[in-house]
């Protein structure tokens, strides 16, 4: 398990399940988004076949670097390129990408052509108006854009506590969130797109908002415990929402 944080690993784990009770024999998993592979790599792991494409050179040059399963593959691929090649896949993973894309749209249009009849599209995203997104994602982007006295503090302090920017997930180098979105834009996406949204799953509550994320990183038992009050909590408090997508 490569994952460090547990709400990562809840969120590999939600998705393996998802594939595990829905997915045939030698099903064809599609992994967009990927990054550095991890994800691909966990699902590789227990016998799927993946495909992980990313248009980072950068995260896919480190994806293959770690990865050590002949059933996992990586490519530098556009969404564009995925309907050329004419391939179609049993499940699709869009794990923590929409959230960056100026037009989510777009993506999940291709997605909807490569994806099987009855295949399942897993989306996970943070909560727009959750937590981190709130107290620590939106304030952060705002002094980002000033640019000023400010910004330069803030990128000394987290660096000073040891916080680099990037993630286990990914090495790309923008990591920005340009859209936010709550349950019912999620719906609306999805609805417009001529997807459905048959379940819902939840992450976590405060663990990676600062200054708990200074304790919690260290601590894991307050991390799963974390996990464990956001299973109880109105999804509206919850860090992200993990979802599973049918074709209308």
């Amino acid at each position: 398990m490569e994952f460090e944080r547990f709400a990562d690993v809840k969120r590999l784990n939600f998705i393996i399940d998802v594939l595990q009770k829905q997915l045939p024999t030698g099903a064809e998993v599609l992994d967009v988004g990927c990054g550095n592979g991890v994800i691909s790599r966990g699902l590789g792991e227990k016998g799927f076949n993946v495909k992980g494409i990313d248009v980072s050179d950068k995260a896919i040059a480190r994806a293959r670097e770690l990865n050590k399963f002949p059933n996992v593959k990586f490519d530098v691929v556009s969404a564009e390129q995925l309907v050329a090649d004419g391939q179609t896949y049993h499940a699709v993973i869009c794990s923590e990408v929409l959230e960056h894309l100026n037009e989510p749209g777009k993506l999940l249009g291709v997605l909807h052509q490569v994806l099987h009849k009855d295949g399942v599209l897993i989306v996970t995203v943070p909560n727009g108006q959750g937590p981190r997104e709130l107290f620590v994602t939106r304030p952060v982007i705002s002094m980002q854009k000033k640019n000023n006295w400010m910004w330069k503090f803030v990128q000394k302090t987290k660096k000073a506590f040891g916080y680099s920017g990037t993630t286990v997930q990914s090495s790309a180098d923008d990591l920005t969130h340009i859209q936010f979105f709550t349950r019912s834009l999620l719906k609306k996406l999805a609805s417009d797109h001529q997807f459905s949204i048959v379940r819902y799953g939840k992450t976590n509550f405060i663990e990676d908002v600062f200054p708990f994320s200074f304790l919690t990183k260290k601590i894991k038992v307050l991390q799963k415990f974390d996990c464990a009050v956001a299973e109880i909590l109105p999804y509206s408090f919850n860090g992200g929402f993990m979802t599973v997508w049918e074709k209308i």
